[in-house]
């Protein structure tokens, strides 16, 4: 989340695309894979775009893609709660993939949390592009959040350093911040 954010999500929450469209905001999603998102619904559900869309691991290739911003970001940490929230779908990868699963959070244990949580996506798939295609998709698997993450689910952030915690906290952020320079691929 860009920090500049942060004011209008303590506020509104995490918005979906779809709303977030109506406020002034910084962007940190990527243009191609909105484009792939703005075409895509949940079967039986919303259009992508009218979901907040959350990760279960923030070190992904996107925020690989955005690593080099990490001063202006934080990661905000969101209460497995929003699990319980009506309408709530689960991805088992990037949800724009054209391989996205998507699961009632009953069905968690479908994911492979392995993969997900796993450190590094690309190492062990240097001799299999396809393996490594997957792998980085589910690294991105998602809780898509009907229209808003409400400001009651977060928990915390994790930053870069203290000099971004101490900002981050400065700026009206009063729930804990842990520094992992680690999430922010250093």
């Amino acid at each position: 989340m860009p920090l500049e954010n942060i004011p209008s999500v303590l506020k509104f929450g995490i918005l979906s695309n779809e709303r977030a469209a109506k406020l002034e905001h910084r962007s940190v999603a990527m243009e191609d894979v909105q484009e792939r998102r703005d075409l895509k619904s949940v079967p039986g559900g919303l259009k992508l775009h009218q979901y907040a869309n959350l990760y279960f691991h923030a070190r992904n290739p996107m925020l690989y893609r955005r690593k080099d911003e990490a001063q202006n970001l934080c990661v905000l940490r969101i209460s497995v709660d929003v699990l319980n929230v009506p309408g709530v779908v689960l991805a088992d990868c990037n949800a724009s993939s054209p391989y996205a699963r998507f699961l009632a959070p009953s069905q968690w244990m479908l994911l492979d949390f392995d993969s997900i949580y796993a450190m590094d996506w690309n190492r062990q798939h240097v001799n299999d592009p396809y393996a490594y295609r997957v792998h980085k998709a589910k690294k991105c698997a998602e809780v898509l959040v009907p229209h808003c993450v409400e400001p009651k689910y977060f928990t915390g952030a994790y930053v870069i350093n203290l000099m971004v915690g101490s900002g981050l906290q400065a700026g009206g952020f009063a729930l804990p911040v842990i520094v992992d320079a680690g999430m922010f691929f250093r």
